[in-house]
């Protein structure tokens, strides 16, 4: 009778014969390094040949493991192909990345993603916030999005994948004249007796003003009352010179006419962005999104963490995978 091979296991093997290291094998292809060795072992059990020798410090393909080697990749291509044409390669990738502005991390990814992805379209969509995007992902009119993946509910991030992608450092957007912007950056405890605005209301962004509260807790900061959504820049502009009150954003936000944006510190708070995007989803472009979100994260230690800096337990455990 034929004989069925599981072609994750054929890509555990060529993953391993490319690196000889099973550490960076299972971090190329995200998966841990005992379920990366399981499956080498599971493959090894099905072709009755040992495809590795492996001792404490170095990992070398056995005789076999070089003769099968070039099968497995030859399966491994045509496999690719078949996938490529089912998913529609051709089809656009549509991906949310919250706001515009060129400096946001989700752009800085975009962009990368598209150079080491010419051939996939990669259409951007701004949809103001990962609550709303996810419920746009689940429902078929959205591949990915960016954001905080904790401030989902359970139910919702059982439906979804996640890759962490940066902790961002946050900040306040103040008028020009109020009396912090003359400061550099602004201390948490400067903003004592403030009302600031995150979004309170907004059922597109409730993870953000879940994580502001969390932050202003027992700090004497209020977060700002629920306000029709100013849209586009100058009614945004306009509601802050009327109002006047400091708005959280994250370091990147791109700077407004009449505003300046200052860094929070003491503690510097950290707002953890992630790639999200449907289980089960499989699209060329989606895989230049995920290598280009963990060259950038390794290039700019986007997901490095000062034991001094704020960031909420829970965030913490999904973000580095701790129960």
């Amino acid at each position: 009778m034929p004989r069925d091979l599981d072609p994750r296991l054929l890509r555990a093997f060529a993953a391993v014969a490319d690196e000889l290291h099973f550490t960076r094998a299972a971090a190329r292809l995200y998966v841990a390094q005992q379920a990366l060795s399981r499956d080498v072992r599971r493959l090894e059990r099905e072709l009755g040949v040992e495809l590795f020798v492996r001792t404490t410090r170095h990992v070398t393909l056995t005789a076999d493991g070089e003769r099968l080697l070039p099968y497995a990749r030859r399966v491994l291509d045509a496999q690719d192909e078949l996938l490529a044409a089912a998913d529609g390669a051709a089809r656009p990738l549509l991906v949310d990345l919250n706001s515009p502005g060129p400096t946001m991390t989700s752009a800085r990814v975009l962009t990368r993603a598209r150079e080491l992805a010419p051939e996939c379209e990669l259409m951007a969509r701004y949809e103001s916030g990962l609550s709303h995007a996810a419920a746009e992902i689940m429902a078929g009119r959205l591949d990915v999005s960016f954001g905080r993946f904790a401030g989902l509910a359970p139910s919702v991030r059982a439906q979804l994948a996640q890759q962490p992608v940066r902790l961002e450092p946050m900040a306040v957007l103040l008028p020009e004249i109020h009396p912090l912007a003359a400061r550099e950056c602004v201390p948490l405890g400067a903003l004592a007796g403030e009302t600031v605005y995150a979004g309170d209301g907004n059922p597109r962004t409730p993870e953000w003003t879940d994580l502001a509260r969390k932050l202003f807790a027992g700090r004497g900061i209020t977060v700002a009352p629920p306000a029709p959504l100013a849209v586009g820049e100058e009614e945004f502009r306009r509601v802050m010179e009327k109002f006047g009150n400091p708005v959280l954003v994250v370091v990147d936000f791109p700077a407004l006419p009449g505003t300046v944006r200052r860094p929070l510190v003491d503690p510097v708070p950290l707002s953890p962005v992630s790639l999200v995007w449907r289980k089960g989803l499989r699209h060329p472009g989606l895989d230049a999104l995920r290598r280009a979100a963990a060259e950038l994260a390794a290039r700019e230690g986007w997901l490095e963490r000062d034991p001094a800096q704020w960031l909420p337990e829970g965030d913490t455990s999904l973000m580095y995978g701790r129960a």
